[in-house]
């Protein structure tokens, strides 16, 4: 336990205020300490509280941060200064587990950590009158190291977290400077050499049995001839397993047979104001243990060579995999990747092998490298296509990177004019600096037939140029104000042919962020789009034509800690030829440790007066989350969009029995709640039923 002798022979770390006034003295006591064995990493906390009840222990739920108490344990474990692991308990031992990529900065919009990865740890917590106290046993197989003479050396930041006063201790002594996330980035973690730590090899295996009822909807034609709608019901049954073995400390291997992922939550839905398609993140467990050495991005925002929600799932359609494997690993400077899946046949779709490598090797520093990627879609009727990158990230000097990235396509279906045409160039060059004075310039350039079909492409046939230029100041410890920041970001999209513009943008925005955690954002938007063919937004159609359009928006966040939070965001202004008023809230509210509420509403009014035509697009979404311990939970997520004309149910029940072992009963509904008729019939509206399912699916680990 955390109060045994043993650890009061070890030194307990210097803590620093990292927030909510960087280097200020600690307005509660903190004792962390690290120690290891050859199998595990052991981390303990004393959190002492002059205050023990008013400490925030509000979910029980694996994997939620719902305002609570923390300690958190961050660990370069490769030492690569690019990537972590990121382990958190709160007061209750709800457990949540995370992996950092990128140094911890985020690119195109999205933030540098996944946290759909799943680990095999354990932890151990206590309440006392006089705090709270942890302590943590991570195994060194669940890490992944790599030994030089018999020494490991790993990253080390250590974080608690005291909800009521939004205070975070950190070692070591990382600038808040760095970053909203500085408080996770690998390159600045405090290095340890650990002795003795022994390469484990366990094998674990765990075989899934799955069975339910499946229910969709079915149009048979009568004898007139006229379509009716029927329901289609069977029940299904399904085995399969997944396997995983280190053969070495710095190589995983995990192989899967009958691949099937009932239990993973539903993706949220969204409302589409642009006419490119959206993106949705992959949340499938398999493809999360060390993913960020798959990262390609490329394009802009979203876009990347590679997306692993093009492997069994077509156009949101579950597509049956037969198996597969990957592997991941570092050797020396280099991080490298293998995946190769099997998909069955869907309608017209045949069975497809998909494959990708990628390897990154480090030069110049520990914060550069250049490396590859390739990727294989082939198809047992044709429509093969192949995927080749290079890119290179490179920190120059001081906090200048620059960025270089090429890749091309082969497609048996596109007929290029040249390499070009089916090629992306990327340049960009940036200080990644988050206090005071940073900035970014970037060039792309994606031809018409670049089709990376493994991968995510919001847009083709373009050059971009663009950057942003931001400065943010950090106020002295007697303001009520954390930071503020002035930032300014320009984005021009051009045709390749002839470079007339497609789109451009001028967005200037002005944030406040409060010592409490509160945060508040003003912004504005002037947009230009060039439509050479109509298309819809929330069933209103927009007319080919040139467009320039304003609007503002302001954005209140309520602390990420408080009991009640969330965000309440409005926005105003002209949209193509007509105009938009929208607003959206997304609150949280835990009532018990047992209880948390949240949910979201987004309203959006698109009125086109001149034309006479109006449109509201509403999207409702409401989440509960109950759990009597860490081993028993239960989820409830609906959704519903006007524009969709669809309704949808996730229920979760999860029994834990331990690490490993699970049992799932999970329930889906789709209801068609529109009075939209069916293109077959226009006599007929759809079924009510858009789809019915209810699974029961148990998953055990074996070790050895």
């Amino acid at each position: 336990m955390v109060t045994d002798e043993e650890w009061d022979r070890i030194p307990s770390l210097p803590m620093t205020m990292f927030s909510p006034a960087f280097g200020e003295p600690l307005t509660e006591r903190t004792e962390v300490r690290i120690a290891h064995d050859e199998e595990y990493l052991y981390v303990s906390g004393r959190l002492y509280d002059s205050e023990p009840e008013a400490i925030r222990v509000n979910t029980f739920y694996r994997d939620q941060y719902s305002g609570d108490d923390l300690l958190a344990v961050v660990i370069d474990s490769f030492n690569d200064f690019e990537t972590a692991l990121w382990f958190i308990v709160n007061p209750s031992g709800a457990r949540s587990d995370r992996t950092v990529s990128n140094d911890a900065v985020g690119m195109g919009g999205g933030m540098p950590m996944n946290a759909d990865w799943n680990a095999h740890w354990d932890v151990a917590t206590r309440q006392t009158d006089e705090g709270w106290f942890v302590e943590y046993r991570i195994p060194f197989s669940t890490l992944g190291f790599q030994a030089v003479d018999g020494q490991v050396t790993m990253g080390l930041i250590v974080y608690r977290f005291i909800a009521r006063k939004n205070e975070r201790h950190l070692f070591p002594a990382i600038d808040p400077g760095w970053g909203g996330l500085a408080f996770a980035k690998p390159s600045q973690a405090h290095r340890i050499v650990l002795s003795g730590a022994e390469p484990q090899r366990p094998v674990y295996v765990t075989p899934y049995s799955l069975g339910g009822l499946r229910q969709s909807p079915e149009r048979t034609v009568a004898g007139s001839g006229d379509g009716v709608w029927d329901t289609s019901s069977h029940l299904t049954g399904e085995l399969g397993a997944d396997l995983r073995f280190n053969p070495s400390s710095n190589l995983a291997l995990d192989f899967t047979a009958n691949t099937d992922f009932a239990q993973v939550e539903a993706d949220n839905q969204q409302v589409n104001l642009t006419r490119f398609p959206l993106f949705f993140p992959e949340k499938r467990q398999f493809f999360q243990e060390r993913s960020s050495t798959f990262d390609f991005s490329a394009g802009g925002g979203s876009s990347r060579l590679f997306h692993s929600r093009r492997i069994g799932l077509d156009d949101g359609e579950i597509v049956r995999i037969y198996g597969g494997g990957r592997a991941v690993g570092r050797l020396g400077g280099t991080d490298f990747g293998f995946l190769a899946m099997q998909t069955a046949a869907r309608d017209q779709r045949p069975s497809e092998t998909m494959g990708v490598a990628r390897i990154n090797h480090q030069v110049l520093n520990p914060f550069s490298a250049v490396g590859g990627m390739l990727t294989t879609r082939l198809g047992s009727h044709g429509e093969n296509n192949v995927g080749l990158g290079l890119d290179a990230t490179l920190r120059l000097v001081g906090d200048e990177w620059l960025t270089a990235k090429w890749a091309r396509t082969f497609d048996e279906v596109a007929e290029p004019e040249s390499a070009m045409d089916a090629g992306l160039v990327e340049v960009r060059w940036q200080r990644r600096k988050d206090g005071g004075l940073s900035y970014r310039g970037e060039y792309i350039r994606v031809g018409d037939n670049y089709l990376p079909r493994l991968g995510f492409q919001a847009r083709r046939d373009f050059q971009y140029v663009g950057g942003q230029l931001q400065y943010k100041s950090y106020r002295e410890a007697a303001s009520p104000l954390r930071s503020v920041s002035l930032q300014v970001a320009s984005d021009h999209y051009f045709q390749l042919a002839g470079g007339s513009p497609q789109s451009r943008q001028v967005a200037p925005q002005f944030n406040l962020e409060f010592k409490g955690g509160t945060q508040l954002r003003l912004s504005g938007n002037s947009s230009f789009e060039s439509i050479g063919s109509p298309f819809e937004v929330a069933g209103a159609r927009v007319e080919p034509g040139d467009y320039w359009f304003h609007d503002a928006e302001l954005r209140l966040q309520r602390p990420r800690s408080a009991l009640f939070r969330g965000d309440f965001t409005a926005v105003a202004g002209s949209f193509y030829d007509g105009t938009r008023y929208g607003a959206g809230v997304n609150p949280t509210w835990n009532q018990s440790r047992y209880l948390e509420l949240g949910g979201g509403y987004e309203v959006n009014r698109l009125d086109f007066g001149e034309r006479g035509l109006s449109t509201t697009a509403h999207l409702l979404r409401l989440n509960v989350q109950m759990a009597l311990n860490t081993r028993i939970s239960a989820s409830v997520l609906g959704q519903y969009s006007n524009v969709a004309e669809l309704a949808t149910f996730n229920a979760r029940f999860r029994y834990h029995f331990r690490e490993g072992t699970d049992l799932w009963l999970v329930f889906n509904e789709g209801l068609n709640v529109g009075a939209r008729l069916d293109d077959l019939d226009p006599h007929s509206r759809l079924p009510r039923s858009a789809g019915r399912t209810l699974l029961l699916k148990y998953t055990r680990t074996l070790i050895w």
